[in-house]
């Protein structure tokens, strides 16, 4: 057997002794000789429940193998069991095992080949273990005929057509001396513990806190913590000694984010609630604070609280009411942050805004300033027609009055 444990689950040793392993029913039909061979059309009934008292012939070589004798049947309560429709692209014993597939009743239908003269045999499996999925299977024909019925009918307290060669079985196991009955192989008799039963025998199953795995989650928080110390610090770092306009980061003296570190910070201070024998401060797990305002963790000191202490060192950090523990304090913390009022949402829209107005107000300057080029353009276009008539009236002049000097 093979088990797996849950938050629930309590530390102990549990000594498991199985006798019987569940089982699904299994019935096989007469044989026939061909797979496509029409035998019948109709519907096929099937009902689950639980077969009790009488015997069934176990011997391989009777007549009568898998066949109950003095036995009766009970139907699960509220069970009306399932009708599949048999119809004549279904009516051979292939078309049979796919009608029933394909109903989803619970079975699963496959044919077997035993090699004898009439080889093919069709195997009702029932999908789920126990002895409460053993199977009552009746047959009416819409053709006239009696061959389906002969083929699949079969009530473990009347005509048995088929033989059973599995019986539908519970699982029998005891913990600790204390007998147990499970209608499948997957057992949760003990709170938070599921056990996989593979064989019978006897194991012993030791359910103990995964304390590497707590070590690690307790050191991914820290670790999560100091990665946040270290972006704030890069994105809030001022050095004197950079180039004028270079000196500061681009979040150097911005309070939003003197708000998140002072908060945060308070968060992982402020002590937790708790009653006798309760942890509630970091330090009593081995985590605490560095002279750089990071976070360290003393493995030695958290393997200490979890082996004195465990209940306490998981609601130091979570607690089912979503509120306490310095875990729900802080996702709680970073919801507001990031909510919809939140101090990183405010901020990010008032970033937004701004960057909005500069880009309304670079288009307005854009603008005034290809009004501005335009005037300027056609004032100079102007004055150069101007100059343009100036030189063409100062050649006239000079032209006339060459003209009067050379006549006088």
């Amino acid at each position: 057997m093979s088990a797996s444990s849950t938050t629930g689950a309590s530390p102990g040793t549990y000594t498991v002794d199985v006798t019987a392993l569940a089982q699904a029913q299994s019935l096989v039909s007469a044989g026939q000789a061909k797979e496509d061979a029409a035998i019948g059309t109709g519907t096929i009934h099937i009902d689950f429940g639980t077969i009790s008292g009488g015997t069934v012939d176990t011997d391989s070589s009777s007549a009568t193998y898998g066949k109950y004798t003095g036995a009766t049947f009970a139907a699960k309560d509220g069970s009306t069991g399932v009708d599949i429709n048999i119809d004549s692209s279904h009516d051979s014993l292939e078309g049979i095992r796919d009608a029933i597939n394909s109903a989803n009743a619970g079975v699963t239908a496959t044919i077997l080949n035993d090699g004898s003269g009439s080889p093919y045999r069709l195997v009702l499996t029932a999908n789920d273990t126990g002895a409460t999925n053993s199977m009552r299977i009746s047959a009416t024909s819409s053709d006239g005929g009696n061959a389906l019925a002969g083929l699949v009918a079969n009530d473990p307290a009347g005509t048995q057509n088929l033989e059973q060669t599995v019986a539908a079985r519970d699982a029998t196991l005891s913990v600790n001396n204390i007998a147990i009955q499970s209608a499948s192989n997957q057992v949760s008799a003990i709170q938070g513990l599921t056990m996989s039963l593979s064989q019978t025998g006897i194991s012993v199953v030791s359910v103990q806190h995964d304390t590497a795995a707590i070590e690690s989650g307790v050191q991914a928080f820290v670790t999560a913590y100091n990665s946040l110390q270290s972006t704030e610090t890069s994105l809030s770092a001022f050095d004197p000694t950079a180039a004028q306009g270079q000196q500061a980061s681009p979040l150097t003296g911005d309070g939003v984010l003197r708000n998140i570190q002072t908060q945060i910070r308070e968060a992982l201070d402020t002590p937790q609630a708790g009653g006798k024998d309760a942890l509630t401060v970091l330090s009593q797990v081995g985590v605490a604070f560095q002279t750089d305002g990071t976070l360290s963790l003393d493995t030695d000191k958290l393997s200490t609280a979890m082996t004195s202490n465990m209940a306490g060192v998981a609601a130091l950090f979570s607690n089912s009411d979503g509120k306490t523990g310095f875990g729900n304090a802080i996702g709680n913390l970073v919801s507001a942050m990031t909510g919809t009022n939140g101090a990183l949402t405010s901020a990010t829209d008032g970033i937004n805004r701004t960057l909005k107005d500069l880009s309304a107000q670079y288009d307005s300057t854009q603008t005034m300033v290809n009004a501005t080029i335009d005037n300027y353009r056609q004032q100079f276009t102007q004055l150069d027609m101007i100059m343009s008539q100036m030189k063409n009236t100062s050649s006239y002049l000079t032209q006339q009055l060459g003209s009067m000097s050379a006549s006088g």
